[in-house]
């Protein structure tokens, strides 16, 4: 496409070439002479008020393609034979959505020897299980996984694609949105509809996480989004652990990929994990020094929890990465969220939103901590912990 210019209509005034940024215009005797490099910006038919230049009619995008019949699928990621936590939060989410959209529930299983895993995405709310299993899916690699998943979706259509955006699902899921031809939202922390378009707003935290950007995929299928562990609720109700089970042969991990698996490296575990924990006391700035996470660690202890940090509290050396909760850490959703000496900034609260009960303690009564909390203690976290302490240990005993 080019610059639509009518020789008819220019009164070579000169003030195209004067507002042309890329310097591609200029008057050449009685014309006026488009140079190559012209980016279509319009800045020159913006100043010419004779109408002699025109930007072309940009195509209309494609029409959307029929919705596929195969409904909300959801990726069972699972780690030597065991399934991902964030796998049944989804399907937990995906039955929300489904019956809103009165489509099915299915769950793709890959790896090797897995199918005994089928009963549990039965129990967790999926209608179907997509299972594939070979040799090469039996440790997580990049090549393999994208092929496979690439070569389900394109050939059974789902209308939506969950994932968890763990480092599995961060690593592959990006190709398969680019082997589908299709966007992809990443880290959502919030699924709603739109049933009349069928659209999946997907909402995620942007910019830092000051605003909360909802994102729509309005020309392509599927519509695919990963969302993080702990943001959502498995379901309350286990559904019966019976389904159909769809065995894949796939014809697309014959080749050998430039990767290869060389060995898995358990990671040093908390003794409780965020992940799993139902109470979490977490520490902020307002701590002053590290040696006072001890005094949290007695409180969890005793409340059968887990020790939980902001990023300052981290980024200071206090506590290591493992226990960061918040945009740059983990998001967690225990029954029981205590926050002591936090005030609340926007990155942590991502991280917190799915707790079902917020404590906070912190002096400073306008903190914003105390706009989500259930309950909120003003005082001086130093009285108010060790009081709180003792008097848990005076009721047990």
């Amino acid at each position: 496409m080019s610059l639509i210019f009518s020789a008819d209509k220019c009164t070579l005034c000169g003030a195209c070439v004067d507002a042309c940024p890329f310097g591609v215009l200029s008057l050449e005797g009685e014309r006026l002479s488009i140079g190559e490099g012209c980016t279509l910006c319009g800045a020159c038919v913006e100043v010419c008020e004779a109408e002699a230049l025109a930007l072309p009619e940009a195509e209309g995008p494609s029409p959307r393609p029929g919705v596929p019949l195969g409904g909300i699928w959801v990726f069972a990621e699972q780690r030597q034979g065991r399934l991902a936590p964030v796998a049944l939060e989804l399907l937990g989410e995906a039955r929300r959505l489904a019956a809103e959209l009165s489509v099915p529930v299915a769950a793709v299983l890959l790896g090797d020897r897995v199918a005994h895993l089928a009963p549990e995405l039965f129990r967790a709310g999926a209608d179907k299980v997509y299972l594939a299993e070979h040799p090469a899916l039996a440790e997580f690699v990049e090549g393999p996984y994208a092929a496979a998943l690439t070569e389900i979706a394109a050939r059974f259509g789902p209308e939506i694609l969950l994932a968890g955006a763990t480092y599995v699902g961060r690593a592959f899921i990006p190709q398969v949105a680019a082997g589908l031809r299709t966007g992809l939202t990443a880290d959502c922390t919030a699924f709603a509809l739109d049933p009349e378009r069928r659209l999946l707003l997907q909402t995620r935290p942007a910019f830092g996480g000051n605003i909360m950007a909802t994102i729509i995929t309005p020309r392509t299928y599927p519509q695919m989004a990963t969302a993080r562990p702990g943001v959502f609720k498995r379901l309350a109700d286990p559904c019966p652990g019976e389904g159909e089970v769809v065995r894949v042969e796939l014809g697309s991990l014959t080749a050998a990929g430039p990767c290869t698996f060389v060995g898995t490296v358990e990671e040093i575990r908390e003794r409780l994990p965020l992940a799993e924990a139902e109470v979490i006391v977490a520490g902020g700035r307002g701590l002053k020094e590290a040696k006072h996470f001890r005094m949290l660690e007695d409180l969890a202890e005793l409340l059968g929890g887990a020790v939980g940090a902001t990023r300052a509290a981290v980024d200071a050396g206090w506590i290591p990465y493992a226990h960061q909760i918040g945009q740059t850490g983990k998001t967690v959703a225990p029954k029981l969220y205590i926050a002591v000496g936090i005030s609340g900034a926007i990155q942590h609260l991502a991280g917190i939103q799915s707790s079902d009960f917020i404590v906070a303690i912190n002096k400073d009564p306008e903190a914003p901590i105390f706009k989500v909390a259930d309950i909120g203690l003003v005082g001086d976290l130093f009285e108010i912990v060790p009081a709180l302490i003792a008097a848990i240990r005076r009721e047990r005993e």
